[in-house]
């Protein structure tokens, strides 16, 4: 492979001629050959952002002079544009606070606007990645400013992707509303619960999530750009913050960022995006545990629940024939659990800043953008290749319901806790209904009997049969 030299204050490495990154980059990439993975495209994504807006903004000022300001905001708009992504190559998992995705991405766009000017990839003249590409910037006050752009700008896919998934849900409560079935406490005979029930509480617990994801993402806007090496805006101009402020709204579309109010702070905490993390970690829990009822409800077809039907969307075994597993709701577990896992990496990288900076700033990028990604995608999937296809089971709703031994707590207003509490037993172990055993020993009137045990009154608030028997306070 050809190279060029390049030089950095640590000596000479050669670097492939064809490379838009420089020797900076190219140590990270010796360095760190950790995961064999990419840095995330909203993480690129973001960064370049930071840089054509601080070009933008030293061109207002008069301290970049519009020849080397306008080739890096071309060559900016270049990769914003889908070009030149093969040339970000540090791993997420590199030095701390995340210099090198950093040089990374000034080396590119210096190279690049080098040679819109005429110039020649590695010169780093008339435009240097340090002195104008990364102008009155720094790691410090770039990456985490980058973390909440990125998070942002992935959040409204994601809340598309909860909307569709609450609107099926939802949808399915409406239509599942007339089956009553057997409702399961510690996975034991509980009280008859409605299947629509279910799911209009599945589409209410979704809404909770959205909503605690969008009061967390609100702290995201607060940016703490021109906050400098520590905090305090050395080598930045006054006006910088404001101007930056201006200029990414336009670039990003995000109309909430908000001028950052204490640059220190926002520099020394990685709480903003623990707590957003903490939203996805709440999430991924809620939807794991929907997912996993799914699976219980589909169980079967002869030896489970058998209540639902999901949509076929794939074979279930390469041995036995004609099995079907519950895929869509399999892959979803596995998406939630990588999803607590990141959270908990967040958390402890968050922690893990001392006084001025919080250095572990890359892994945090990397699961928080991770955590939102497979989020927004599995959620899509969940809703589009699952919940909506989902067909209920009434006749095994009704054949489960009327066994569950459950049913004798309707009997406690007429007959009291321990003669009920015998019916139960006697049920279970004769294998009789709760309803012949009653009426074969004329326990309750026939008429009373169908009162008390109206499976359909049972699923709504109120006492079976409307009236109390004088033996339930005995």
């Amino acid at each position: 492979m050809a190279t060029r030299i390049e030089k950095d204050p640590l000596g000479e490495l050669p670097v492939p001629v064809e490379a838009l990154y420089g020797v900076q980059t190219l140590r990270a990439a010796l360095n760190f050959p950790i995961s064999g993975l990419r840095p995330l495209e909203p993480f690129v994504i973001a960064q370049v952002w930071i840089k054509k807006a601080a070009a933008m903004t030293h061109r207002d000022t008069g301290r970049l002079d519009a020849r080397r300001a306008d080739a890096i905001i071309a060559a900016a708009d270049e990769v914003l544009a889908g070009q030149h992504r093969d040339q970000f190559i540090v791993d997420p998992y590199q030095a701390g606070a995340g210099t090198s995705h950093n040089m990374n991405v000034n080396e590119v766009l210096a190279n690049r606007a080098n040679e819109l000017l005429g110039g020649v990839r590695g010169t780093y003249a008339p435009v240097h990645p340090n002195d104008h590409v990364n102008m009155a910037q720094s790691t410090n006050d770039t990456i985490p400013t980058n973390i909440r752009l990125a998070v942002l700008r992935q959040l409204p896919a994601l809340l598309v992707s909860i909307d569709a998934l609450h609107a099926a849900l939802a949808s399915k409560g409406v239509e599942f509303d007339g089956i009553v079935k057997a409702g399961r406490t510690h996975l034991q005979d509980a009280m008859p619960i409605r299947l629509g029930q279910e799911f209009t509480a599945y589409a209410g617990t979704l809404a909770r999530c959205r909503k605690r994801i969008v009061e967390a993402a609100d702290y995201l806007n607060d940016l703490g750009i021109g906050g400098s090496a520590v905090g305090t805006g050395v080598t930045v101009e006054p006006e910088y913050p404001a101007r930056m402020n201006d200029h990414l709204r336009a670039i990003t579309g995000i109309s909430s960022l908000r001028i950052g109010v204490d640059r220190i702070q926002l520099m020394q905490s990685m709480g903003d995006a623990a707590a957003f993390s903490a939203s996805l970690r709440g999430l991924a829990l809620d939807l794991s545990k929907i997912a996993s009822d799914l699976r219980l409800m589909v169980s079967g077809p002869r030896t489970g629940l058998d209540e639902i039907a999901l949509p076929a969307v794939q074979p279930g075994s390469s041995i036995m024939p004609g099995k079907i597993n519950p895929s869509i709701p399999e892959m979803v577990n596995q998406v939630c659990f990588q999803v607590i896992g990141c959270d908990t990496t967040v958390a402890i990288a968050a922690e893990h800043g001392q006084l001025e900076l919080n250095v572990m700033m890359p892994v945090i990028a990397h699961n928080v953008l991770l955590s939102v990604q497979i989020l927004t995608n599995a959620i899509g999937i969940f809703s589009a290749r699952c919940v909506e296809g989902i067909v209920a089971h009434a006749a095994m709703c009704e054949y489960w319901v009327e066994r569950s031994a459950a049913l004798a707590t309707a009997l406690m207003p007429q007959i009291g806790y321990a003669a009920a509490a015998d019916i139960s037993k006697r049920s279970v172990k004769e294998g009789t209904l709760i309803r012949e055993l009653v009426a074969s020993e004329r326990i309750l009137p026939p008429d009373e009997l169908d009162a008390v045990l109206d499976l359909r009154k049972m699923t709504e608030i109120g006492v079976p049969s409307g009236k109390h028997g004088s033996s339930a306070s005995g």
